[in-house]
């Protein structure tokens, strides 16, 4: 795969950058979520850094997915504004 490719989300693996519409980076992916059997994408949790906390995002945010980034549809403020994720178990 080259960079910049789009890729399906079932490649999608934590330590991704995750970037806004403006392309800054605005966190890494943490989890993805969604039914493999199904090949139905429902989201994703990010870590937007240590004050940040980790947030959801749904997969209807995701404008295109790339190796190594997931770019949204949001601005900085939007992703700040997102359902806090539960802590992990």
């Amino acid at each position: 795969m080259i960079e910049g490719d789009p890729v399906s989300w079932l490649v999608v693996e934590p330590g991704w950058k995750v970037v806004d519409a403006e392309g800054n980076e605005v966190g890494q992916v943490e989890e993805v979520e969604g039914d493999l059997n199904a090949d139905i994408f429902n989201g994703l949790i990010i870590s937007t850094g240590l004050l940040g906390g980790r947030r959801y995002v749904p997969a209807e945010q995701t404008s295109l997915i790339t190796v190594g980034r997931v770019h949204l549809r949001l601005t900085n403020d939007e992703v700040k504004d997102l359902t806090d994720a539960p802590a992990p178990s």
